[in-house]
Protein backbone atom coordinates (compact mmCIF):
# COMPACT_ATOMS: atom_id res chain seq x y z
CA UNK A 1 0.00 0.00 0.00
CA UNK A 2 1.33 3.40 -0.92
CA UNK A 3 2.20 5.88 1.76
CA UNK A 4 -0.72 8.06 2.84
CA UNK A 5 -0.97 11.31 0.91
CA UNK A 6 -2.74 14.39 2.27
CA UNK A 7 -5.86 15.03 0.26
CA UNK A 8 -6.48 18.31 -1.50
CA UNK A 9 -10.02 17.86 -0.19
CA UNK A 10 -8.75 18.78 3.24
CA UNK A 11 -10.75 21.75 4.55
CA UNK A 12 -7.51 23.65 5.02
CA UNK A 13 -6.62 23.32 1.34
CA UNK A 14 -9.53 24.96 -0.44
CA UNK A 15 -8.04 25.23 -3.93
CA UNK A 16 -9.48 28.25 -5.76
CA UNK A 17 -11.77 29.40 -2.95
CA UNK A 18 -15.44 30.36 -3.00
CA UNK A 19 -15.52 30.86 -6.77
CA UNK A 20 -14.54 27.20 -7.32
CA UNK A 21 -17.10 26.17 -4.73
CA UNK A 22 -19.84 28.02 -6.61
CA UNK A 23 -18.63 26.31 -9.78
CA UNK A 24 -19.34 23.01 -8.05
CA UNK A 25 -23.11 23.54 -8.05
CA UNK A 26 -24.87 20.50 -9.45
CA UNK A 27 -27.75 20.60 -11.93
CA UNK A 28 -30.12 20.43 -8.99
CA UNK A 29 -28.39 23.30 -7.24
CA UNK A 30 -28.37 25.48 -10.36
CA UNK A 31 -32.03 24.70 -10.95
CA UNK A 32 -32.94 25.73 -7.41
CA UNK A 33 -30.92 28.92 -7.79
CA UNK A 34 -32.52 29.79 -11.14
CA UNK A 35 -36.00 29.02 -9.81
CA UNK A 36 -35.35 31.22 -6.78
CA UNK A 37 -34.23 34.13 -8.94
CA UNK A 38 -37.24 33.74 -11.21
CA UNK A 39 -39.63 33.54 -8.25
CA UNK A 40 -38.07 36.61 -6.64
CA UNK A 41 -38.40 38.67 -9.83
CA UNK A 42 -42.00 37.56 -10.29
CA UNK A 43 -42.79 38.35 -6.65
CA UNK A 44 -41.33 41.85 -7.07
CA UNK A 45 -43.31 42.47 -10.28
CA UNK A 46 -46.57 41.05 -8.95
CA UNK A 47 -46.16 42.30 -5.42
CA UNK A 48 -46.59 38.86 -3.87
CA UNK A 49 -44.88 38.61 -0.51
CA UNK A 50 -45.39 34.87 -0.10
CA UNK A 51 -43.83 34.19 -3.50
CA UNK A 52 -40.89 36.38 -2.52
CA UNK A 53 -40.24 34.25 0.57
CA UNK A 54 -40.38 31.08 -1.56
CA UNK A 55 -37.96 32.60 -4.06
CA UNK A 56 -35.53 33.64 -1.36
CA UNK A 57 -35.68 30.14 0.16
CA UNK A 58 -34.94 28.55 -3.22
CA UNK A 59 -31.95 30.87 -3.74
CA UNK A 60 -30.52 30.58 -0.25
CA UNK A 61 -30.67 26.77 0.02
CA UNK A 62 -28.00 25.97 -2.64
CA UNK A 63 -25.84 28.88 -1.44
CA UNK A 64 -25.95 27.59 2.13
CA UNK A 65 -25.02 24.11 0.89
CA UNK A 66 -22.04 25.59 -0.98
CA UNK A 67 -20.91 27.49 2.14
CA UNK A 68 -21.28 24.48 4.43
CA UNK A 69 -19.45 22.16 2.06
CA UNK A 70 -16.73 24.74 1.47
CA UNK A 71 -16.10 25.21 5.18
CA UNK A 72 -16.27 21.52 6.04
CA UNK A 73 -12.90 20.58 7.46
CA UNK A 74 -12.50 16.98 6.41
CA UNK A 75 -8.98 15.69 6.65
CA UNK A 76 -8.63 12.65 4.46
CA UNK A 77 -5.61 10.57 3.51
CA UNK A 78 -5.48 8.00 0.76
CA UNK A 79 -3.11 5.38 -0.56
CA UNK A 80 -2.88 3.09 -3.56
CA UNK A 81 -1.38 -0.37 -3.82
CA UNK A 82 -0.67 -2.10 -7.14
CA UNK A 83 -0.19 -5.86 -7.32
CA UNK A 84 1.73 -6.79 -9.35
CA UNK A 85 3.41 -3.73 -10.82
CA UNK A 86 4.63 -5.62 -13.87
CA UNK A 87 2.20 -7.86 -15.80
CA UNK A 88 2.40 -9.53 -19.23
CA UNK A 89 0.13 -8.31 -22.01
CA UNK A 90 -3.32 -9.76 -21.47
CA UNK A 91 -2.70 -10.24 -17.74
CA UNK A 92 -4.59 -8.56 -14.92
CA UNK A 93 -3.37 -6.44 -12.04
CA UNK A 94 -5.37 -5.43 -8.99
CA UNK A 95 -5.35 -1.89 -7.63
CA UNK A 96 -6.16 -1.43 -3.94
CA UNK A 97 -7.37 1.96 -2.74
CA UNK A 98 -7.45 3.00 0.91
CA UNK A 99 -9.17 6.09 2.24
CA UNK A 100 -8.93 7.15 5.88
CA UNK A 101 -10.78 9.95 7.69
CA UNK A 102 -8.27 11.50 10.07
CA UNK A 103 -10.51 14.37 11.16
CA UNK A 104 -12.76 14.47 14.24
CA UNK A 105 -15.98 14.69 12.23
CA UNK A 106 -17.69 11.98 10.19
CA UNK A 107 -17.81 12.62 6.48
CA UNK A 108 -20.88 12.91 4.32
CA UNK A 109 -21.35 11.21 0.98
CA UNK A 110 -18.00 10.68 -0.78
CA UNK A 111 -17.12 9.36 -4.22
CA UNK A 112 -13.68 8.07 -5.09
CA UNK A 113 -12.58 8.14 -8.72
CA UNK A 114 -9.23 6.98 -10.04
CA UNK A 115 -7.80 8.16 -13.35
CA UNK A 116 -7.02 5.17 -15.57
CA UNK A 117 -5.95 5.20 -19.26
CA UNK A 118 -8.75 3.97 -21.49
CA UNK A 119 -6.69 0.96 -22.67
CA UNK A 120 -6.81 -0.42 -19.12
CA UNK A 121 -10.59 -0.36 -18.85
CA UNK A 122 -13.34 1.95 -17.63
CA UNK A 123 -12.65 4.61 -15.02
CA UNK A 124 -13.41 3.11 -11.57
CA UNK A 125 -15.80 4.96 -9.27
CA UNK A 126 -16.76 4.08 -5.70
CA UNK A 127 -19.41 5.70 -3.48
CA UNK A 128 -18.76 5.84 0.26
CA UNK A 129 -21.90 6.70 2.23
CA UNK A 130 -20.36 7.78 5.53
CA UNK A 131 -16.93 7.42 7.07
CA UNK A 132 -16.78 7.85 10.81
CA UNK A 133 -14.05 9.85 12.52
CA UNK A 134 -10.83 7.82 12.35
CA UNK A 135 -12.53 5.31 10.05
CA UNK A 136 -11.00 3.60 7.05
CA UNK A 137 -12.43 2.24 3.83
CA UNK A 138 -10.69 -0.04 1.34
CA UNK A 139 -11.84 -0.82 -2.19
CA UNK A 140 -10.15 -2.44 -5.18
CA UNK A 141 -10.52 -2.81 -8.92
CA UNK A 142 -8.80 -4.68 -11.73
CA UNK A 143 -6.98 -3.38 -14.80
CA UNK A 144 -5.99 -5.25 -17.94
CA UNK A 145 -4.33 -4.39 -21.24
CA UNK A 146 -3.48 -6.34 -24.37
CA UNK A 147 -1.01 -3.64 -25.40
CA UNK A 148 2.50 -3.24 -24.05
CA UNK A 149 3.47 0.00 -22.36
CA UNK A 150 3.82 1.97 -19.16
CA UNK A 151 0.51 3.32 -17.93
CA UNK A 152 0.05 5.90 -15.15
CA UNK A 153 -2.64 5.24 -12.54
CA UNK A 154 -3.97 8.31 -10.79
CA UNK A 155 -4.20 10.80 -9.41
CA UNK A 156 -7.09 9.75 -7.20
CA UNK A 157 -9.99 12.17 -7.05
CA UNK A 158 -12.36 12.66 -4.13
CA UNK A 159 -15.80 14.16 -4.67
CA UNK A 160 -17.63 15.73 -1.73
CA UNK A 161 -21.42 16.11 -1.82
CA UNK A 162 -23.82 17.90 0.51
CA UNK A 163 -26.83 15.93 1.86
CA UNK A 164 -29.24 17.67 -0.57
CA UNK A 165 -27.11 17.08 -3.67
CA UNK A 166 -26.87 20.81 -4.38
CA UNK A 167 -23.09 21.07 -4.58
CA UNK A 168 -20.24 18.76 -5.52
CA UNK A 169 -16.57 19.60 -4.97
CA UNK A 170 -13.74 17.62 -6.53
CA UNK A 171 -10.28 17.48 -5.03
CA UNK A 172 -7.30 15.52 -6.31
CA UNK A 173 -4.52 13.73 -4.51
CA UNK A 174 -0.99 14.13 -5.80
CA UNK A 175 0.29 10.53 -5.83
CA UNK A 176 0.14 8.17 -8.76
CA UNK A 177 1.55 4.76 -9.68
CA UNK A 178 2.77 3.19 -12.89
CA UNK A 179 1.70 -0.16 -14.31
CA UNK A 180 4.18 -1.78 -16.69
CA UNK A 181 2.68 -4.15 -19.25
CA UNK A 182 5.48 -6.31 -20.63
CA UNK A 183 5.43 -8.57 -23.70
CA UNK A 184 4.05 -12.08 -23.45
CA UNK A 185 6.73 -14.73 -23.10
CA UNK A 186 6.65 -18.41 -23.97
CA UNK A 187 8.53 -21.18 -22.25
CA UNK A 188 11.08 -22.45 -24.77
CA UNK A 189 12.31 -26.05 -25.00
CA UNK A 190 16.00 -26.67 -24.20
CA UNK A 191 17.41 -27.21 -27.69
CA UNK A 192 21.00 -26.90 -28.86
CA UNK A 193 21.48 -24.29 -31.54
CA UNK A 194 24.33 -24.04 -34.00
CA UNK A 195 27.20 -22.20 -32.33
CA UNK A 196 25.50 -22.06 -28.95
CA UNK A 197 28.29 -24.00 -27.35
CA UNK A 198 30.80 -21.27 -28.02
CA UNK A 199 32.28 -20.38 -24.70
CA UNK A 200 32.26 -23.91 -23.35
CA UNK A 201 34.78 -26.72 -23.59
CA UNK A 202 38.46 -26.48 -24.49
CA UNK A 203 38.09 -23.23 -26.37
CA UNK A 204 36.39 -21.45 -23.48
CA UNK A 205 37.67 -18.03 -22.53
CA UNK A 206 38.52 -17.48 -18.90
CA UNK A 207 38.33 -14.53 -16.58
CA UNK A 208 39.64 -13.76 -13.17
CA UNK A 209 37.29 -14.13 -10.21
CA UNK A 210 38.51 -13.87 -6.65
CA UNK A 211 36.95 -13.17 -3.27
CA UNK A 212 37.57 -9.49 -3.89
CA UNK A 213 38.22 -7.48 -7.04
CA UNK A 214 40.19 -9.06 -9.89
CA UNK A 215 43.97 -8.59 -9.58
CA UNK A 216 46.72 -9.02 -12.09
CA UNK A 217 49.20 -10.20 -9.43
CA UNK A 218 48.81 -12.33 -6.29
CA UNK A 219 47.18 -10.40 -3.49
CA UNK A 220 47.47 -10.42 0.27
CA UNK A 221 45.62 -13.04 2.25
CA UNK A 222 42.09 -12.15 3.34
CA UNK A 223 40.09 -13.80 6.04
CA UNK A 224 38.17 -16.72 4.57
CA UNK A 225 40.58 -17.45 1.67
CA UNK A 226 41.45 -21.10 1.08
CA UNK A 227 44.93 -21.83 2.44
CA UNK A 228 45.54 -24.08 -0.53
CA UNK A 229 45.70 -20.94 -2.64
CA UNK A 230 48.70 -19.53 -0.77
CA UNK A 231 51.37 -18.34 -3.23
CA UNK A 232 54.55 -19.28 -1.36
CA UNK A 233 57.01 -17.54 -3.68
CA UNK A 234 55.31 -14.19 -3.31
CA UNK A 235 54.85 -14.81 0.41
CA UNK A 236 58.59 -15.38 0.84
CA UNK A 237 59.52 -12.38 -1.29
CA UNK A 238 57.12 -9.90 0.34
CA UNK A 239 57.21 -11.22 3.87
CA UNK A 240 53.45 -11.52 4.22
CA UNK A 241 50.91 -14.18 3.32
CA UNK A 242 49.84 -13.93 -0.34
CA UNK A 243 47.26 -16.02 -2.21
CA UNK A 244 47.03 -17.04 -5.86
CA UNK A 245 44.44 -15.83 -8.26
CA UNK A 246 42.05 -18.43 -9.62
CA UNK A 247 40.20 -18.73 -12.89
CA UNK A 248 36.63 -19.59 -13.65
CA UNK A 249 34.72 -19.86 -16.92
CA UNK A 250 33.32 -16.69 -18.40
CA UNK A 251 29.56 -16.73 -18.88
CA UNK A 252 28.55 -17.51 -22.42
CA UNK A 253 27.06 -14.55 -24.24
CA UNK A 254 23.97 -14.16 -26.37
CA UNK A 255 22.88 -11.10 -28.33
CA UNK A 256 19.24 -10.77 -29.33
CA UNK A 257 18.76 -8.48 -32.33
CA UNK A 258 15.29 -6.96 -32.66
CA UNK A 259 14.45 -5.30 -35.96
CA UNK A 260 12.17 -2.36 -35.13
CA UNK A 261 12.15 -0.56 -38.50
CA UNK A 262 8.71 0.76 -39.32
CA UNK A 263 9.27 -0.04 -43.01
CA UNK A 264 9.83 -3.70 -42.12
CA UNK A 265 6.37 -4.34 -40.68
CA UNK A 266 2.79 -3.95 -41.78
CA UNK A 267 -0.23 -3.81 -39.53
CA UNK A 268 -0.54 -3.12 -35.83
CA UNK A 269 -2.14 -4.56 -32.74
CA UNK A 270 -1.50 -7.53 -30.46
CA UNK A 271 -1.56 -10.03 -33.35
CA UNK A 272 0.78 -8.13 -35.67
CA UNK A 273 4.15 -9.37 -36.85
CA UNK A 274 5.98 -6.68 -34.88
CA UNK A 275 4.35 -7.69 -31.60
CA UNK A 276 5.26 -11.32 -32.29
CA UNK A 277 8.87 -10.26 -32.83
CA UNK A 278 8.92 -8.31 -29.55
CA UNK A 279 7.37 -11.23 -27.69
CA UNK A 280 9.85 -13.60 -29.31
CA UNK A 281 12.81 -11.44 -28.30
CA UNK A 282 11.52 -11.30 -24.73
CA UNK A 283 11.08 -15.08 -24.60
CA UNK A 284 14.59 -15.75 -25.91
CA UNK A 285 16.16 -13.27 -23.48
CA UNK A 286 14.45 -14.87 -20.49
CA UNK A 287 15.27 -18.37 -21.75
CA UNK A 288 18.95 -17.58 -22.18
CA UNK A 289 19.19 -15.93 -18.78
CA UNK A 290 17.70 -19.06 -17.21
CA UNK A 291 20.36 -21.14 -18.97
CA UNK A 292 23.16 -19.04 -17.49
CA UNK A 293 23.94 -16.78 -20.46
CA UNK A 294 24.84 -13.12 -20.24
CA UNK A 295 22.48 -11.45 -22.70
CA UNK A 296 22.02 -8.10 -24.37
CA UNK A 297 19.25 -6.61 -26.46
CA UNK A 298 20.29 -4.87 -29.66
CA UNK A 299 18.01 -2.96 -32.02
CA UNK A 300 18.48 -1.85 -35.61
CA UNK A 301 19.27 1.66 -34.33
CA UNK A 302 22.44 0.32 -32.70
CA UNK A 303 21.08 0.82 -29.20
CA UNK A 304 22.27 -1.75 -26.69
CA UNK A 305 19.66 -2.10 -23.99
CA UNK A 306 19.43 -1.89 -21.04
CA UNK A 307 23.14 -1.07 -20.94
CA UNK A 308 23.92 -2.96 -17.74
CA UNK A 309 27.04 -5.07 -17.36
CA UNK A 310 30.10 -5.28 -19.54
CA UNK A 311 29.48 -4.19 -23.14
CA UNK A 312 25.77 -3.96 -22.43
CA UNK A 313 25.41 -7.62 -21.43
CA UNK A 314 22.84 -8.07 -18.68
CA UNK A 315 23.22 -10.94 -16.26
CA UNK A 316 27.02 -10.83 -16.35
CA UNK A 317 27.33 -8.88 -13.09
CA UNK A 318 23.79 -8.99 -11.70
CA UNK A 319 21.09 -11.40 -10.68
CA UNK A 320 19.23 -13.02 -13.57
CA UNK A 321 15.84 -11.96 -12.20
CA UNK A 322 16.96 -8.31 -11.99
CA UNK A 323 18.41 -8.51 -15.49
CA UNK A 324 15.18 -10.00 -16.84
CA UNK A 325 13.18 -7.24 -15.18
CA UNK A 326 15.31 -4.52 -16.80
CA UNK A 327 15.00 -6.14 -20.21
CA UNK A 328 11.24 -6.59 -19.89
CA UNK A 329 10.82 -2.96 -18.86
CA UNK A 330 12.77 -1.96 -21.95
CA UNK A 331 10.71 -4.16 -24.27
CA UNK A 332 7.49 -2.87 -22.71
CA UNK A 333 8.01 0.51 -24.39
CA UNK A 334 10.01 -0.40 -27.51
CA UNK A 335 8.43 1.02 -30.65
CA UNK A 336 9.06 1.33 -34.37
CA UNK A 337 12.16 3.21 -35.43
CA UNK A 338 12.43 5.61 -38.37
CA UNK A 339 15.54 3.90 -39.73
CA UNK A 340 15.59 2.11 -43.07
CA UNK A 341 18.60 -0.16 -42.60
CA UNK A 342 20.56 -2.46 -40.27
CA UNK A 343 23.95 -0.78 -40.65
CA UNK A 344 24.10 0.54 -37.08
CA UNK A 345 23.40 -2.87 -35.63
CA UNK A 346 26.04 -4.32 -37.95
CA UNK A 347 28.63 -1.85 -36.64
CA UNK A 348 27.89 -2.86 -33.03
CA UNK A 349 28.18 -6.58 -33.84
CA UNK A 350 31.37 -6.06 -35.81
CA UNK A 351 33.02 -4.34 -32.85
CA UNK A 352 31.93 -7.00 -30.36
CA UNK A 353 29.83 -9.81 -31.81
CA UNK A 354 31.14 -12.84 -29.95
CA UNK A 355 28.71 -15.45 -28.71
CA UNK A 356 25.34 -16.58 -30.00
CA UNK A 357 23.26 -14.18 -32.11
CA UNK A 358 19.48 -14.56 -32.29
CA UNK A 359 17.73 -12.14 -34.64
CA UNK A 360 14.06 -11.28 -35.19
CA UNK A 361 13.89 -9.60 -38.58
CA UNK A 362 11.05 -8.06 -40.57
CA UNK A 363 10.83 -7.48 -44.31
CA UNK A 364 14.23 -7.19 -46.01
CA UNK A 365 15.11 -5.79 -49.40
CA UNK A 366 18.12 -7.13 -51.28
CA UNK A 367 20.54 -4.62 -49.74
CA UNK A 368 19.41 -5.23 -46.16
CA UNK A 369 19.37 -8.98 -46.67
CA UNK A 370 23.05 -8.78 -47.69
CA UNK A 371 23.76 -6.63 -44.63
CA UNK A 372 22.06 -9.13 -42.33
CA UNK A 373 24.00 -11.99 -43.92
CA UNK A 374 27.32 -10.27 -43.10
CA UNK A 375 26.41 -10.08 -39.41
CA UNK A 376 27.08 -13.81 -39.14
CA UNK A 377 30.86 -13.34 -39.43
CA UNK A 378 31.34 -11.86 -36.00
CA UNK A 379 29.26 -14.38 -34.09
CA UNK A 380 29.88 -17.87 -32.81
CA UNK A 381 26.45 -18.88 -34.07
CA UNK A 382 23.50 -17.10 -35.62
CA UNK A 383 19.79 -17.88 -35.72
CA UNK A 384 17.33 -15.71 -37.61
CA UNK A 385 13.53 -15.67 -37.46
CA UNK A 386 12.33 -13.85 -40.58
CA UNK A 387 8.79 -12.46 -40.57
CA UNK A 388 6.93 -11.64 -43.77
CA UNK A 389 4.62 -8.92 -42.46
CA UNK A 390 2.52 -9.07 -45.61
CA UNK A 391 1.64 -12.69 -44.94
CA UNK A 392 0.77 -11.79 -41.36
CA UNK A 393 -1.66 -9.17 -42.64
CA UNK A 394 -3.50 -11.46 -45.06
CA UNK A 395 -3.00 -14.76 -43.20
CA UNK A 396 -1.18 -16.46 -46.08
CA UNK A 397 2.13 -18.41 -46.04
CA UNK A 398 5.39 -16.51 -46.32
CA UNK A 399 5.97 -14.92 -49.73
CA UNK A 400 8.88 -15.13 -52.08
CA UNK A 401 10.73 -12.14 -50.63
CA UNK A 402 10.88 -13.72 -47.17
CA UNK A 403 12.05 -17.06 -48.60
CA UNK A 404 14.71 -15.27 -50.64
CA UNK A 405 15.96 -13.61 -47.47
CA UNK A 406 16.03 -16.98 -45.72
CA UNK A 407 18.08 -18.45 -48.56
CA UNK A 408 20.50 -15.51 -48.45
CA UNK A 409 21.00 -15.94 -44.71
CA UNK A 410 21.36 -19.69 -45.12
CA UNK A 411 24.16 -19.25 -47.62
CA UNK A 412 25.99 -17.06 -45.07
CA UNK A 413 25.77 -19.78 -42.40
CA UNK A 414 22.71 -18.63 -40.48
CA UNK A 415 20.11 -20.95 -39.07
CA UNK A 416 17.18 -19.21 -40.77
CA UNK A 417 13.47 -19.79 -40.23
CA UNK A 418 10.59 -18.12 -42.06
CA UNK A 419 7.92 -17.56 -39.42
CA UNK A 420 4.31 -18.21 -40.53
CA UNK A 421 1.39 -16.15 -39.19
CA UNK A 422 0.26 -16.90 -35.63
CA UNK A 423 3.16 -19.32 -35.15
CA UNK A 424 4.02 -20.76 -31.77
CA UNK A 425 7.47 -19.52 -30.79
CA UNK A 426 8.18 -22.77 -28.92
CA UNK A 427 7.55 -24.79 -32.09
CA UNK A 428 9.63 -22.44 -34.24
CA UNK A 429 12.41 -22.54 -31.65
CA UNK A 430 12.35 -26.34 -31.60
CA UNK A 431 12.45 -26.37 -35.39
CA UNK A 432 15.50 -24.11 -35.40
CA UNK A 433 17.22 -26.45 -32.95
CA UNK A 434 16.63 -29.45 -35.21
CA UNK A 435 18.50 -27.83 -38.10
CA UNK A 436 21.88 -29.32 -39.18
CA UNK A 437 24.85 -28.08 -37.17
CA UNK A 438 27.31 -27.47 -40.00
CA UNK A 439 27.24 -23.70 -40.46
CA UNK A 440 28.94 -22.54 -43.61
CA UNK A 441 28.27 -25.73 -45.53
CA UNK A 442 26.01 -25.43 -48.56
CA UNK A 443 22.50 -25.56 -47.25
CA UNK A 444 23.74 -26.46 -43.77
CA UNK A 445 23.08 -24.70 -40.51
CA UNK A 446 19.84 -23.25 -41.81
CA UNK A 447 16.28 -24.10 -42.62
CA UNK A 448 13.35 -22.33 -44.18
CA UNK A 449 10.16 -23.21 -42.36
CA UNK A 450 7.34 -21.77 -44.40
CA UNK A 451 4.56 -23.96 -43.16
CA UNK A 452 1.83 -22.68 -40.88
CA UNK A 453 -0.46 -23.75 -38.11
CA UNK A 454 -3.22 -22.26 -36.00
Amino acid sequence: MAAPVPAAADGESRGGGVRDALGGLTTRGRSFLAAGVAATVCAYVLGQGDLLRVGLLLMVLPLVCVLVLYRTRYRVTAGRGLSPRRVPAGGEARVHLRMENVSRLPTGLLMLQDHVPYVLGPRPRFVLDRVEAGGRREVSYRVRSDLRGRYPLGPLQLRLNDPFGMCELTRSFSAYDTLTVIPRTESLPPVRLAGEGAGYGDGLQHSLALAGEDDVIPREYRYGDDLRRVHWRSTARLGELMVRREEQPQRARCTVLLDTRAVAYQGAGPDSAFEWAVSGAASVLVHMLERGFAVRLLTDTGSVLPGEGADGFAGATQDSADAAGLLMDTLAVVDHSDGAGLSRAYDVLRSGGEGLLVAFIGDLDEEQAAMAARMRRGSGGAVAFVLDSGSWSNGRPAGGAALDSVCRLREAGWTAVAVPPRASLAEVWRHAGSAPLEPGAPGGGATAFAGGWS
